[in-house]
């Protein structure tokens, strides 16, 4: 069993930056690949970024955060994180984060077996 908990959100200016931690309890979370995904009201929860498990060399991501967010993992801090960079409007949304016990990272929401409560990023135009 793994619990996560996001934390890093708030509001930022449009162009300014945030970095979203995911902090994990439970063993081995190493073992676990991670996505992050975001949900903005009315909307379906879309994929944003995830990575491989152990040294995390596989990435995804998303085109419209590709160049702009970065997702990393200190797996000895049982921490993945993501770095949003050039935040823009539509940046704005409830962003989660989800885990598997599967080598590789997945963009569909569906195979994840563990989520966060989720966080809020603003970003005022």
């Amino acid at each position: 069993q793994v619990q996560l908990v996001e934390s890093g959100g708030g509001l930022v200016q449009a162009g300014g930056s945030l970095r979203l931690s995911c902090a994990a309890s439970g063993r081995f979370f190493s073992n676990y690949a991670v996505g992050w995904f975001r949900q903005a009201p009315g909307k379906e929860r879309e994929f944003v970024a995830a990575i491989s498990r152990l040294s995390g060399e596989i990435t995804y991501y998303s085109d419209s955060v590709k160049g702009r967010f970065v997702i990393s993992r200190d797996n000895a801090k049982n921490t993945v994180y993501l770095q949003m960079n050039s935040l823009n409007f539509e940046d704005t949304a409830v962003y989660f984060c989800g885990a598997r016990n599967w080598p590789t990272p997945s963009r569909e929401p569906a195979v994840y077996d563990f989520w966060g409560q989720g966080i809020q990023v603003t970003v005022s135009s």
